[in-house]
């Protein structure tokens, strides 16, 4: 950290009234937020199936009097928009936040009481399915909301929630088709194109109430190679043609290049890494055949100052390679996936605001992090839309799966009310 920076922590303060401050702290309501959390936890919602998630959302909003908006994304599928309008002359800030949950709660091998639909309370925690991304956050932007309200503040910007469907990380691909596979921004995209455009953007994304200023992106690329398709008994002196030992010579060169991107790309601090996301190749009900065809999925994440278009060039590149030496291999490359990088500068008001008030709630600065992760302000911040990454979290998930400190939601519901009083403006 600079001396200048080291200076400027030092006399990080609110930019609130004092007085006001300390009302809207007082306003926060710890039992009615653990009781919403709770709630939203036992309501299931996997992306394709956010209906009542979206529904009891929109009921919480309504009941605090402000003007909700309904958008159908898909059948079945909503985004909700609330907004408390401004008296006027103050900026526009929204909290966004999916809906959406990482898994279904079905899944047999995840058995912890933080992988299901179900809320428990243990050790000063909030153990569930979405506590962790996002449904906390969704919590909190509310009774921030709720907070400022009770405290009879006015304010002249607007503050806005938005609920979005679809954020996961997850794409349709091949037969991998319907709405359980739209994520990626799906409903970000949707309320961005149809009209919600505030001037600066909260995503309480699970960052343990660090700032994060900026964030990688992620390239998803399928590489294909064919083979024979015979019968196990008549390949023999053509096994070099089947397309799964064919892949696995190719792995030799994809993961010399993995290695080299990991290292020129990383940025922050952090590897930019590339995951073996997939392999699909054969047959598993009849493997008396040998593979026609066989596909290898990466992830390649992409740091925020490098464009998307130049990492696919680079790993096309290696592609083209391959295939001039294997001409006869059927080798096929795609990107199904680009979702780029996003930063928001560390002398944005947003920025300043943040650090001011989570210093003047819990007695210290934030950290600032780079993360290898994507959020939802890859797609804000194309639509000038500028956007940080601060939410609740406890630390990473393990065996329990996702939970939340009580004292972190309470804590960063009040960091949101008095930054949404200094950005919009007290009348």
């Amino acid at each position: 950290m600079t001396d200048a920076r080291v200076k400027a922590v030092a006399k990080l303060e609110s930019a609130v009234d004092p007085k006001l401050a300390e009302k809207i702290i007082a306003a926060v309501d710890e039992q009615s937020l653990v009781h919403m959390c709770c709630d939203v936890i036992n309501i299931p919602s996997p992306t394709g199936e956010e209906y009542q998630m979206a529904q009891y959302i929109q009921s919480t909003l309504q009941s605090l009097g402000v003007e909700v908006t309904w958008q159908e994304v898909e059948e079945g599928r909503a985004n909700v928009v609330g907004r408390w309008t401004g008296v006027g002359g103050g900026k526009n800030l929204m909290f966004n936040g999916h809906m959406d949950t990482s898994n279904t709660g079905r899944e047999d091998f995840l058995t912890g009481i933080g992988y299901k639909p179900n809320a428990v309370l243990k050790n000063g925690f909030i153990y569930g399915l979405g506590i962790y991304n996002m449904k906390g956050a969704l919590a909190c932007y509310v009774h921030a909301l709720k907070a400022l309200q009770k405290s009879g503040v006015r304010l002249k910007g607007d503050f806005i929630i938005a609920a979005v469907a679809g954020e996961i990380e997850k794409t349709q691909w091949g037969d991998f088709k319907g709405k359980e596979y739209r994520g990626y921004g799906f409903g970000t995209h949707y309320l961005v194109n149809h009209g919600i455009l505030p001037d600066m953007c909260i995503l309480g994304e699970p960052t343990d109430m660090k700032l994060v200023l900026e964030h990688f992106g992620s390239m998803w690329v399928r590489i294909s190679c064919t083979g024979i398709y015979v019968h196990t008994a008549f390949c023999e002196g053509r096994e070099e043609m089947n397309s799964i030992r064919r892949m696995y010579e190719l792995m030799a060169t994809i993961m010399q290049w993995i290695g080299e991107w990991e290292k020129s790309a990383s940025y922050g601090g952090r590897k930019a890494i590339v995951n073996l996301g997939g392999i699909r190749g054969g047959h598993a009900w009849r493997a008396s055949r040998t593979p026609e065809k066989t596909d290898l999925f990466l992830d390649v994440r992409v740091p925020p100052n490098i464009a998307m278009s130049d990492a696919r060039r680079d790993i096309q590149k290696v592609f083209h390679a391959m295939r001039k030496q294997h001409p006869d291999w059927g080798l096929e490359f795609e990107t199904y996936v680009s979702v780029p990088g996003a930063r928001i500068s560390e002398d944005h008001p947003l920025v300043h605001a943040i650090e001011g008030n989570h210093a003047q709630v819990t007695g210290t600065p934030p950290q600032r992090d780079v993360v290898t992760w994507c959020s939802d302000a890859s797609v804000l911040t194309r639509y000038a839309v500028e956007t940080v990454n601060y939410g609740p979290s406890s630390g990473p998930r393990d065996a329990e799966g996702e939970k939340v400190k009580i004292e972190t939601l309470v804590d960063i519901t009040k960091v949101y009310a008095l930054t949404a009083a200094e950005l919009c403006g007290v009348q």
